[in-house]
């Protein structure tokens, strides 16, 4: 028997290795609450695990933008200075716009002020898109030049310093930006909120529309893809928009926490947002993977790395024990794929691959 074949229970067709294997997020996180609990008389409470969730939120939204964009076998590395820009674009906002010409100065209320930090967010996507798509510039390329890009205008814009105070003042109208870190419903941080939200959004869109069939269309397949009339181009544009508004939610949940906004925020989140995903079981070739998988990678990350903080491990074992997750990930993740049948891709055109 090869050593990727798996053990079934005795007496019935039930296949433990592939229940273990497929599952393994789900099994990961269970096992990180269960060994930091027994280490730490703090770690299992309700307190500490809805603090934790506040902190996976940021990478939890990154991640789901990326799922989107991985589905399609692409990648985006400038989430992290998208993130990073739009909180600037936010702090900018909330000290006010001088209008030189008319010598005033506007401070916009919270709600426009997000959504100009959204939109900031779709352009970074869209021109990632527009790249990709129509350029053919390679996603790796694209993305790794945005962000240094993105990155660059944040800095310039705040002279490499950081925006505090962000919480308004009542007489200007621009109070409740902190509403976003600090608020709670029945006890739920608003962040968390968002992310459940968002992740549901993201579920129905790749499970019950045309769009998400095109999707996983696209990334197990491009050219099959286009010839049964998947708007190829589209997808990849749209999702790339859709990565930028996710990284751009996350930079509003992320500066409203800190209540400050810095230009080197989101530094090197890209990659914990692709190591969720990978975590969460979807293939890095397209094709493969779903929202459920990707939110529990997430939460093994922040778990496991809250987790390390809490019985005093130093932070740099912290990232080798996060970068021994990563590899072990991608490891699984070539026995699940690398033992099934022929690629999907070539069915892309016909039916979308596995969602589970």
């Amino acid at each position: 028997m090869s050593t990727t074949s798996t053990l079934k229970a005795s007496g019935s067709g039930f296949d433990l290795g592939r229940v273990l294997l497929e599952g393994r997020a789900f099994f990961a996180l269970i096992a990180i609450i269960a060994i930091f609990s027994s280490l730490s008389p703090y770690y299992f409470s309700t307190a500490n695990f809805l603090t934790m969730a506040s902190h996976v939120a940021i990478f939890g939204l990154l991640a789901i933008g990326m799922l989107l964009v991985i589905l399609t076998g692409g990648i985006d590395l400038s989430v992290g200075s998208t993130l990073g820009l739009c909180g600037v674009i936010a702090g900018a906002l909330m000290q006010g716009v001088t209008l030189e010409p008319l010598g005033v100065i506007l401070y916009p209320p919270v709600w426009v002020v997000v959504i100009l930090t959204c939109v900031v967010g779709a352009l970074v996507g869209l021109t990632n898109g527009i790249l990709i798509a129509f350029f053919k510039v390679p996603a790796f390329v694209a993305t790794l030049g945005l962000l240094y890009v993105a990155r660059g205008i944040a800095l310039l814009m705040t002279n490499g310093l950081t925006y505090n105070n962000l919480g308004g003042r009542p007489e200007l109208g621009n109070t409740g930006f902190d509403w976003l870190g600090f608020n709670r419903v029945l006890n739920v941080p608003i962040g968390v909120l968002i992310l459940a939200a968002v992740a549901i959004l993201a579920s129905v869109l790749l499970n019950r529309t045309a769009f998400g069939r095109w999707v996983y269309s696209t990334g197990g397949n491009q050219r099959a893809a286009e010839l049964s009339g998947v708007p190829v181009k589209r997808v990849t544009i749209l999702v790339y928009v859709l990565s930028g508004i996710c990284a751009a939610i996350a930079g509003l949940v992320l500066s409203s926490q800190l209540t400050s906004a810095g230009p080197t925020a989101g530094t090197t989140y890209e990659l914990t947002a692709i190591a969720a995903v990978v975590i969460g079981g979807a293939a890095l070739t397209g094709g493969r993977g779903n929202i459920r998988g990707t939110m529990l990678g997430a939460f093994v990350i922040g778990f496991l790395a809250d987790g390390l903080v809490i019985i005093g491990v130093s932070a740099y074992w912290q990232t080798v024990f996060t970068g021994a997750v990563i590899v072990l990930a991608v490891l699984l993740n070539s026995i699940q794929y690398g033992r099934r049948g022929p690629k999907p891709g070539k069915k892309a055109a016909t039916s979308s691959p596995s969602k589970a």
